[in-house]
């Protein structure tokens, strides 16, 4: 018997399986296609315990179990997207999101929303995290209690389930959050910590002052404002210490070998230098506890977590804080190589019992290293908050330079892979664009996110937009930015003054930025509300749970009063939302949108070109950044072999490439030979 029928025979005697159902033999097909990566990459990770074995056989249980487990019609789902694989990259897809209670009150409500989802076009649905989280702040729901249960203000677990076949019957795919780095202190692994449980201590990272201070030396503040530094004391949680169990990295924090067994094996007594624990990791609030995943029972555990949201119906995982799942001293404990071992290993889980899943990473850092996480065996989608912060940097500064050059070189990914496209997120907007590169155009990166953050709140003079702050540093200047698209593109200031022709503009600045976002390729993702251009929202201020976080000013109550208007013909809301709808009709007969795009020389600094050729035939986008008509010379686009006939299938015109190209105010133009 070989090693690998061994350990199936293993598996059927641990889990009672009956070896003739169907499901099984698929299950065996797959584990036999990734067995060998699997335990590689958990070789690489955890392969100098003497309980490796042990460990990886745990999680080949689970994975067997939460196929066995999942429903037939979702292993159907499984089987027709292994034989479509690219499904994700059509251009029939269109993305939304929102908060479940902003936007419907429930579960039951977004259930009810779905009439109103298929209008807009939608495919692909993102709900911001529902799974039971603390009262009060709990950062947007990114502090989860329990992956297991959802908020019960928003409904049940079955609830869940239900609008997840819904929405498969509608075809529509569900997206929710993977929210991996961290727990709420409220989730029942924390609470076992604390009450001393050296098995769950060992979940997270509990350190004395002086191991905390030498981590801290070479860690940045993601949130200085309301939580300075990446740890909590545990006074916070009226504990005044707690035992330390050896630390079982590569290397302990005085950095001699390691050869201890696992956390979840050390002895309650035991101490890392002889210290008590007094600190623990809390790298975003201190309420959301980092988890410790030098400890495979971790990963183990937090897997057949993600197998069990897996089979609630869910085809999407935003995986939360990518870059931040693995700590070692001495680095900024950020996108470290351990981090995508990491996520490939649960990718591997999931290809065995979830085929169908896919991962979208949320990593807003540097270019170089967004791009680390795309790949099919990783993350297979993959935010584009280069794109996100380059329109917004385009719009204030009404300039191509950047965005033209991100499209040149920083673009391309993996052919099986996208991007997932957005103006805008529940976040804040980082000006995320690398040094290197505005230092190409002659750009000083630092002194141009001084003039972005005062151009976006406000602080330059003849801004349109209306932003807030986020996280803001006095001394330095540094913070990014809050706001609604509509109020970021000048629609909130327009109103105010009554000024009807700079209503128009901000119009057309939304519509342009929009457009975009759903010619680049990929999947584009709508903010919700903001096909009507809702604003800025300060009623957070007046909420003390609230008032210290700004972006709560872009997650508005949806008032449904005004999607009404969304058909009446004159109102701002039918405007925007006639506009978007025009572009998510034509994007669904334009399979050339769901190619890679090539970038056009307009030899204009206030237009943006790029194309995407494909079987069907080419299409041209063409962007005018700027409140002035602009124009690209014929000559210059003859010396691209682009001299073509062809009708704007925006405008429903003809254009002569022959000609100079001109562009109105903020015009978008996709140019198809005729």
């Amino acid at each position: 018997m070989t090693q690998f029928s061994a350990l199936l025979t293993q598996l059927v005697a641990r889990l009672n399986i009956d070896t003739t159902l169907p499901a099984w033999q698929s299950f065996v097909d797959r584990l036999t296609q990734q067995h060998d990566h699997l335990r590689a990459l958990l070789f690489a990770l955890y392969g100098k315990r003497s309980d490796f074995q042990a460990r990886f056989e745990d999680i080949l249980a689970t994975a067997a179990g939460a196929w066995l487990a999942r429903h037939p019609h979702l292993q159907d789902l499984d089987a027709e997207r292994e034989r479509n694989p690219h499904w994700f990259q059509s251009n029939k897809m269109l993305g939304g999101i929102a908060y479940v209670d902003l936007f419907a009150g429930n579960l039951d409500g977004i259930r009810a929303k779905i009439p109103y989802f298929k209008e807009l076009g939608l495919t692909y649905l993102h709900l911001m995290p529902l799974f039971n989280a603390p009262e009060g702040n709990s950062d947007g729901g990114y502090a989860v209690s329990s992956y297991r249960a959802v908020n019960p203000t928003l409904g049940s677990i079955d609830q869940l389930r239900d609008l997840a076949a819904e929405l498969h019957a509608q075809d529509i795919s569900l997206c929710l959050d993977f929210i991996f780095n961290h727990t709420s202190d409220e989730h029942d692994w924390a609470k076992r910590a604390f009450a001393g449980d050296p098995n769950y201590q060992a979940f997270y990272h509990f350190l004395s002052r002086p191991e905390a201070d030498q981590y801290d030396r070479t860690l940045r503040e993601i949130f200085p404002d309301q939580h300075p530094g990446a740890f909590t004391a545990l006074k916070h949680w009226g504990i005044d210490h707690l035992p330390s169990v050896i630390d079982h990295l590569p290397l302990t924090i005085d950095g001699t070998a390691n050869n201890s067994q696992s956390h979840g094996e050390a002895s309650h007594s035991q101490m890392v230098n002889g210290q008590l624990s007094d600190w623990v990791w809390t790298t975003f609030n201190s309420f959301q506890l980092d988890l410790n995943y030098a400890n495979p029972h971790v990963f183990n555990a937090m897997a057949e977590e993600m197998l069990y949201i897996a089979n609630l119906g869910v085809d999407v995982l935003r995986m939360d804080a990518v870059a931040f799942i693995w700590k070692q001293l001495g680095t900024s404990c950020e996108n470290l190589p351990e981090a995508h071992l990491l996520i490939q290993a649960f990718n591997a889980v999931a290809r065995i019992a979830a085929p169908s899943l896919l991962f979208k990473s949320e990593a807003i850092v540097h270019p170089n290293d967004v791009m680390k996480y795309i790949r099919p065996d990783e993350c297979q989608l993959s935010y584009n908050p280069l794109l996100m912060a380059l329109l917004w940097n385009t719009l204030a500064t009404r300039e191509v330079n950047l965005l033209s050059q991100a499209i040149a070189q920083r673009s391309k990914i993996h052919a099986d892979c996208a991007w997932v496209n957005y103006v805008r997120c529940h976040d804040d907007i980082g000006w995320t664009f690398s040094d290197d590169d505005a230092a190409q155009l002659g750009i000083n990166g630092f002194d141009h996110r001084q003039f972005l953050n005062r151009f976006y709140t406000g602080r330059f003079e003849g801004t349109f937009a209306r932003g807030v702050p986020f996280q803001e540093n006095p001394k330095t200047g540094d913070c990014r930015i809050s706001g609604m698209t509509a109020s970021l593109a000048g629609l909130e200031k327009a109103i105010a003054e009554q000024n009807e022709f700079e209503v128009d503009l901000a119009i057309r600045r939304i519509v342009l930025v929009y457009g975009v976002a759903m010619s680049y390729g990929g999947i584009p993702l709508i903010y919700l509300n903001d096909e009507i251009g809702e604003l800025n929202d300060y009623s957070y201020r007046a909420d003390p749970h609230k008032a210290s976080d700004s972006r709560w000013v872009h997650r508005p109550a949806t008032h449904w009063q005004n999607h009404e208007l969304r058909h009446a013909k004159g109102a701002l809301q039918s405007r925007i939302f006639s506009q978007i709808k025009h572009l998510i009709d034509l994007r669904k007969g334009l399979p050339a949108l769901s190619s890679s795009i090539e970038p056009i020389e307009t030899q204009n600094a206030h237009v943006l070109g790029f194309a995407h050729y494909h079987a069907t035939g080419p299409v041209l986008i063409f962007a005018n950044f700027s409140e002035r008509p602009q124009s690209v010379r014929a000559e210059v686009l003859h010396q691209q072999g682009l001299s073509w006939p062809a009708a704007d299938l925006i405008s429903d015109g003809r254009v002569a490439l022959n000609e100079d190209l001109n562009l109105s105010p903020y015009q978008l133009a996709w140019l198809k030979p005729v």
